[in-house]
């Protein structure tokens, strides 16, 4: 089993591993421990290097099961200790636009009842649609003012991992239609943002929300029947 580090501290930018098992065919290695996210829940995937004495590889992603793959013709040994050294300006940018769409998810449920249906992420910006029966013009105007008043309130962000029983039996743990989570997992990885939201997440945050920056709802869609895309972007820097 490879240790999680970002399951824990989404702030760790580098770290030391030993490669377990070299995959030739994906073109990847394994590592002990690692920091790299390897997407899900709309969350794109880590890029970066690895550092094993005067070599450094680049992963150009760490994708399903913690495999990082590598864009270098060589390989890693197995048993090679390698440093790991995550593309940060990308991973925070992400970890703002994920905290981003909680604190949406967040407004969205508390004062309109609507349901998640669907979302997706990339750097600074993103996009999640609800179950809305009508979205007018000034429906959208005030979720943009209500979100933003939230995330410069800088409310704690919490991590938090349950026995799988005792997690749901949280009122709307789960806020998308289809509840995403594998059948058979014991425990179930919860992200609070403390007085706003509570849901269960496997993905990377910021601390605060006021890490988040100003969010921008740029564009609508109706994506048939009561199912309505709202689009985000963030600015370049929170400041």
């Amino acid at each position: 089993m490879t240790e999680l580090i970002y399951h824990q501290d989404s702030y760790v930018k580098e770290f030391d591993a030993v490669v377990t098992k070299v995959d030739a065919e994906k073109h990847g290695v394994y590592l002990d421990r690692t920091a790299f996210y390897p997407a899900g829940g709309g969350q794109p995937y880590d890029v970066g290097q690895l550092v094993a004495e005067n070599t450094t590889y680049t992963v150009k992603r760490a994708s399903r099961g913690n495999i990082h793959i590598i864009d270098d013709e060589e390989l890693p040994e197995v048993g090679a200790t390698v440093r790991g050294v995550l593309d940060w300006d990308r991973r925070y940018k992400l970890m703002r636009v994920h905290t981003a769409m909680h604190i949406l998810c967040g407004v969205v449920w508390r004062d309109y009842g609507a349901s998640v249906t669907g979302g997706d992420m990339d750097v600074l910006k993103g996009r999640m649609d609800f179950e809305f029966e009508r979205l007018e013009k000034e429906t959208i105007a005030e979720i943009e003012q209500t979100i933003n008043m939230e995330m410069a309130k800088g409310y704690e962000i919490r991590i938090n991992v349950l026995p799988r029983e005792e997690a749901f039996q949280i009122p709307d743990l789960i806020r998308t239609k289809i509840n995403l989570l594998p059948e058979g997992i014991p425990e179930v990885r919860t992200i609070e943002i403390v007085g706003l939201d509570l849901q269960a997440d496997g993905g990377t945050h910021v601390a605060t929300t006021d890490e988040v920056g100003t969010i921008h709802i740029v564009k609508y869609k109706s994506k048939g029947g009561i199912n309505k895309r709202l689009y985000v972007e963030l600015d370049e820097t929170a400041g």
